[in-house]
């Protein structure tokens, strides 16, 4: 059996971001890591998506114009059809309290802005890991 029969599927992570350079940059840490990256430009399409695609994980961007990431989450872990998704909220709100009220709205972790690749990677290793 080679190499390539043997793998696991990808594990497939949606970026929700409504920075392109910022998207682009957590896609393509993820995407070295070998991880399938979907990609939306904001809440309704996150929503969308996740329902259409069901990825694994969904890493989201809470300041976002029009549907922001706290109401998109709380819509995704509300329908059962996505509410199993993890979430990882990633801003550039970095009160403890912010984090409290990302948790509120469903999120299962937190990255604030910046955030290092190695974070992201080890953030995102520890949700998708075999349990």
């Amino acid at each position: 059996m080679s190499a390539r029969a043997s793998r696991a599927p990808a594990r497939r992570v949606l970026v929700v971001e409504n920075d392109p350079e910022s998207r682009r940059i957590v896609t393509k840490v993820l995407a070295l890591e070998g991880y399938e990256t979907l990609e939306a430009p904001d809440g309704r399409s996150a929503i969308a998506l996740a329902r259409q695609a069901h990825p694994d994980l969904i890493i989201m961007d809470l300041a976002m114009p029009e549907l922001d990431g706290w109401e998109a989450s709380r819509r995704l872990k509300a329908d059962p059809k996505s509410a199993d998704i993890p979430i990882i909220a990633l801003t550039a709100f970095a009160m403890r309290e912010d984090e409290e009220r990302a948790r509120k709205a469903g999120c299962d972790g937190y990255l604030s802005k910046p955030c290092r690749p190695q974070t992201i990677r080890a953030t995102v290793r520890n949700f998708l890991a075999p349990r």
